[in-house]
């Protein structure tokens, strides 16, 4: 097996013990595919990863996956004719199993009605809590996933002109990505004038205006590493409170980012960059918390908000991305991905977060 892939079932087994699991499920596509390097799609099939203390390692999945034998891990493939179940229901072991987030119910229940002497419990944290330090491997992929970000953005940027429609700026990101040698994934995120204060607000059949923000929130996974960033820029011109609000935003990104070191919980990460907006007096129209984790997910733990209770550690990273919504007028966000470095930390995208009018 990839030596990369054993220092992550080791590092798992650690955090297995530590949390009084001796054996575990893991179905979610992106943590089967961190410990074995198998990237599955099952839909409605059953695929799961058993693993347990003494290090032994069983995948199980449908013979329309294309599975193939490893040395160290045992395979047990069914088809649609068979029982999911059979193999599984026959060879974990009776007691207490860790059961992923990620398993549908049925499956669950079809096994406890198998098995009386299994006791399921949660068992999602071993893998959660190693995939939020990444290791070198997934750092460079980061990184690499952030460079195309900074290009796409660039180019999604230089478009915005006269006759611009939010629906084909979105297509045009895509375009770059899928050029880039992005995989899965999809939904950008391009916002005019006031669509931009709803922050998830979806590109529609809208043109621009002089003097609108265009806020281009754009990600992807390259291939299987996602990117996220966030910038906004303005069409023409912009009003005094459009510069005011877009350098609040600003130096709430840049404060957030001056306190990430290793030993701060994150919620204080999420408290510099609130001050600022509270100060400036647009903390309510500061609606969502600062950020999330990412990686082979675009959302995944470290939860970045004000309740974080999470300890900052090198390895993890996350998204910075403050934002002022003004309901009618307009909307900015900011966002950059961080590495948490042994010092500090390592803003992943590098496209400038000065105010730009463009147009």
């Amino acid at each position: 097996m990839n030596a990369c892939y054993e220092a992550r079932i080791q590092r798992v087994i650690q955090n297995m013990e530590r949390e009084g699991l001796s054996q575990i499920l893991v179905t979610s596509t992106a943590s089967v595919y961190y410990l074995t390097g198998v990237w599955v799609e099952p839909m409605e099939r059953l695929f799961a990863f058993y693993l347990d203390t003494d290090g032994r390692q069983i995948l199980f999945g449908n013979d329309l996956f294309g599975l193939q034998p490893v040395p160290g891990r045992e395979l047990y493939v069914h088809n649609d004719s068979d029982d999911p179940l059979r193999d599984l229901a026959r060879l974990v072991k009776p007691g207490t199993l860790g059961i992923d987030k990620a398993w549908p119910s049925r499956f669950l229940i079809s096994l406890l009605q198998k098995r009386s002497d299994l006791t399921p419990v949660l068992g999602s944290a071993p893998v959660d809590e190693a995939r939020m330090r990444k290791d070198a491997e997934e750092i460079e992929a980061l990184r690499h996933a952030s460079r195309v970000n900074d290009s796409v953005v660039a180019a999604a940027i230089h478009a915005v002109r006269e006759g611009a429609v939010e629906s084909q700026l979105a297509a045009l990101v895509e375009e770059k990505f899928r050029e880039a040698g992005a995989g899965r994934g999809h939904g950008q995120l391009v916002c005019f004038g006031p669509n931009g204060a709803d922050p998830h607000h979806e590109p529609n059949s809208s043109g621009i205006r002089d003097g609108d923000s265009v806020v281009f929130d754009i990600f992807i996974p390259i291939p299987y590493y996602w990117c996220d960033m966030t910038r906004t820029v303005f069409f023409r011109s912009a009003t005094d409170e459009a510069k005011r609000v877009y350098e609040t935003v600003r130096e709430a990104n840049l404060a957030a980012e001056a306190v990430i070191r290793p030993g701060v919980p994150l919620c204080e990460f999420d408290r510099a960059a609130r001050e600022v907006i509270e100060k400036a007096g647009y903390g309510p129209y500061f609606t969502h918390r600062l950020g999330h984790g990412i990686g082979l997910e675009c959302h995944e733990p470290p939860d970045n908000s004000a309740s974080s209770t999470v300890i900052a550690e090198p390895g993890m990273v996350f998204s910075v991305e403050p934002g002022i919504y003004l309901p009618g007028k307009l909307g900015v966000r900011i966002e950059d991905l961080v590495l948490v470095t042994e010092t500090g930390c390592e803003v992943l995208n590098a496209y400038t977060k000065e105010l730009q009018i463009v147009g």
